[in-house]
């Protein structure tokens, strides 16, 4: 069972996600990769976010591109926590993203970490956090890359 769900708005964002699942494989916390827009598929999104909770998942990492509104979307169909990450997929390099994820309205919060890449990472990092405060294994898990940083 998935304890966390990594979505993207298109397949063309999977490159800008990849980081996200690479830092989960590597932490050991088992999670899925799914596909949907909450413009071009609203219904699999309201879906998505409404069983999520009875399917086991406990955190959401959902990235996009331009108006990025997959996070908040979501966000408006669960109360789980939603890590949104800005993919540096328009004109504006992943601001336009960036401001779309961070500006929710009050109540309805999405986390939102660094556009691109890096924040892709910490997505996951952030997941493992939030997830270690019920889970001892992924809490070790985290606890020992952060000791490793700490000895590089």
């Amino acid at each position: 069972m998935p304890l966390v769900g990594v979505l993207m708005g298109s397949s063309s964002d999977r490159g800008a996600m990849e980081p996200t699942s690479e830092v989960l494989e590597q932490l050991g916390i088992s999670h899925e990769v799914e596909v949907m827009s909450a413009h071009r598929t609203p219904d699999r999104v309201r879906e998505y976010g409404m069983s999520a909770r009875d399917r086991g998942v406990e955190v959401i990492i959902a990235g996009a591109g331009g108006s990025a509104g997959l996070p908040g979307v979501l966000a408006s169909w669960t109360t789980l926590p939603i890590i949104g990450v800005p993919i540096p997929s328009s004109d504006l390099e992943g601001i336009d993203a960036l401001y779309a994820i961070a500006q929710m309205p009050p109540g309805i919060p999405v986390a939102c970490v660094a556009v691109g890449s890096w924040g892709a990472r910490n997505a996951a990092f952030l997941a493992a956090q939030i997830l270690g405060g019920k889970h001892e294994e992924v809490r070790k898990a985290y606890d020992n890359y952060r000791e490793g940083l700490r000895n590089r």
